[in-house]
């Protein structure tokens, strides 16, 4: 530092150490009184006999107490206990050293390991990039999902919701993407996910292969709120940060809904009324905030992946319909499609891609228009033909849809080790096209 900075840096310099004393625990909060600090700065909370120092967030104020929700367990904490304002927000560290790592939701290895050498501390909230200062989403982005290149494609720096109920196959499409997309790098936030889940996804579905380029972040769900809050805000600041370096890259979160929930949990706890269904306004104002912040920019581009648990399959659930109406379309994974036997288990007629139409060739759309088509016509006539109430000859339309209906399904059937190419799947596409039309 030259000297003129140093002193121009005098000023704000203070020798004095502010401290604070904790006054009250109240179930997830703490509240202190003083020292200085402003909301989303980081404190350390001192508790007895010279344990390690809690780290926590001031999240409020009532009057002139400092309310605080802590990372960890509040164990040992007791009236009187110091707290001392870092007089910063939360910052990680990152870099391409990170790659192959798993960290947690503060940003440190999981399995208790040093940080590597060489990387950059990166706040983990940071505003979305300016509106006009994104480019424009033109080329698609090869996932080697065969549904979804061909009927659902998606661009690079488009952000799609995975929207299905438990247990219908959401981390396993995930897994695929990873392996197959054509991405430089990935980012894998699991939040609130069951701790056995953990390692079952990184070993059995993301496998080596599917680690070499990626940095996962896990919050489970036994972690606080907070935590499972900054999983969510970690993850998207190492994407940004490899998106700074000119990079594709793939960020997929699991799930969304359990980022709402911890910020309902805070909300609640510092006070905030519950409105729709029990979550406060904060999480309305906070999910925009986090999804804006992937997509374009005029470095390189983040195609964002967030995953929305649904209670019951309801579509319509708050959380679901903010989240459809932020992002660029929505994927809808369907337990009746799951039922069958089908893998992935993608419902195409509900799906949706707003950005295809913009992204692919003019005779790509016309094939997945007429392959769609057929998909229609033939659920609408389903229930007859199982049934057998429908008549062959009786409508040219439903007797091309019920002929072409098997090599349909089995296009959009893939196993979970099957890698597929983006002009080989789009032909294949063309084809079924040309032979449903020469059918009728």
């Amino acid at each position: 530092m030259r000297a003129a900075e140093i002193v121009n840096e005098i000023e704000y310099l203070n020798p004095l150490k502010w401290l604070g004393k904790i006054t009250r625990v109240v179930g997830l909060t703490i509240e202190a009184q003083g020292p200085q600090a402003a909301v989303g700065e980081i404190c350390r909370i001192y508790p007895a006999h010279e344990r390690a120092p809690v780290l926590a967030e001031v999240v409020g104020f009532k009057e002139s107490v400092i309310v605080l929700m802590p990372f960890s367990q509040t164990e040992q904490i007791y009236p009187g206990s110091l707290v001392e304002s870092t007089r910063k927000p939360l910052e990680i560290e990152v870099g391409t050293g990170l790659i192959g790592k798993v960290i947690d939701g503060l940003g440190r290895p999981l399995d208790g390991s040093e940080l590597p050498k060489g990387l950059y501390k990166v706040p983990v909230e940071r505003k979305a990039p300016n509106p006009l200062s994104r480019p424009r989403i033109t080329k698609p982005l090869p996932l080697g999902v065969r549904a979804v290149d061909s009927m659902l494609s998606v661009g690079e720096g488009q952000r799609v919701g995975l929207f299905a109920g438990s247990g219908v196959g959401k981390s396993t499409l995930m897994a695929m993407f990873t392996k197959y997309s054509k991405a430089d790098m990935n980012v894998i936030a699991l939040i609130g996910e069951r701790g056995r889940e953990v390692k079952e996804f990184i070993e059995k579905d993301l496998g080596p292969d599917g680690l070499k380029k990626t940095i996962v972040v896990v919050a489970t769900s036994d972690q606080s709120a907070l935590v499972r809050i900054k999983g969510a805000q970690t993850a998207t600041a190492i994407a940004e940060y490899f998106r700074d370096q000119g990079k594709t890259v793939n960020l997929m979160m699991d799930s969304v809904t359990r980022f709402a929930m911890a910020q309902r949990e805070v909300g609640l706890a510092t006070g905030e009324p519950p409105t729709t269904k029990g979550y406060p306004p904060s999480v309305f104002a906070l999910l925009p905030q986090l999804l804006e912040r992937s997509g374009t920019s005029e470095q390189g581009t983040i195609t964002a992946f967030y995953t929305v648990l649904v209670d019951g399959d309801d579509m319509n659930e708050p959380i679901a319909d903010a989240v459809r109406g932020i992002l660029d379309g929505h994927f809808i994974l369907d337990r009746s499609v799951a039922n069958k036997g089908h893998y992935p288990a993608l419902n195409i007629l509900k799906s949706s891609s707003r950005l295809m139409n913009q992204i692919v060739s003019e005779e790509h759309m016309q094939a997945a228009a007429i392959v769609r088509q057929y998909l229609a016509t033939y659920e609408d006539t389903e229930d007859l033909i199982q049934v057998g109430a429908y008549k062959r000859g009786s409508s040219e339309k439903v007797d091309a849809a019920v002929n072409i209906h098997p090599e349909i399904q089995a296009f959009l059937r893939q196993g979970t080790e099957e890698r597929t190419n983006f002009m080989t799947t789009i032909e294949h596409l063309q084809t079924l096209a040309k032979k449903g039309s020469n059918a009728r």
